[in-house]
């Protein structure tokens, strides 16, 4: 049982020293950007080029298209169904009624009184007293 406590404080030792190592450098190396005293290197300003203009193409005439005359569909005959012949209703047998069951009537039973409790004596307000002060 103590070895299993020391186990897991030894793991929990190790990963706290884990952390704390592993966030010094960045501490550092933010301070030393915060803190540098280098001087500022200027960069040289390269000319801007200039692009030449871009060339212009001519304006090529569109081609148009030959226009076609639109296909006319002839009207299809409408399809003659044979008639169905009507099949007669089928008749639904009728359900037998059952007669409802009557439920046996319950006698009325009556409301027990709720015992009378006597009232009790009103206490008389007592006055608080002011608290004493010492001269």
């Amino acid at each position: 049982m103590a070895s299993s406590n020391l186990s897991t404080m030894n793991f929990s030792i190790l990963v706290l020293t884990l952390l704390l190592a592993t966030s010094h450098p960045k501490v550092a190396a933010a301070r030393n950007l915060l803190e540098s005293t280098l001087p500022k290197l200027e960069v040289p300003q390269l000319p801007k080029s200039e692009l030449p203009p871009l060339p212009q193409f001519p304006n090529i005439p569109k081609p148009t298209l030959p226009e076609f005359p639109k296909p006319e569909l002839s009207p299809l005959p409408k399809p003659e169904f044979p008639k169905v012949p009507e099949l007669p209703k089928p008749e639904v047998p009728k359900i037998p009624e059952f007669p409802k069951p009557e439920l046996p009537k319950l006698p009325e039973l009556s409301k027990p009184e709720l015992p009378h409790f006597p009232e009790l004596p009103k206490i008389p307000e007592i006055t608080k007293a002011s608290p004493t002060t010492i001269p």
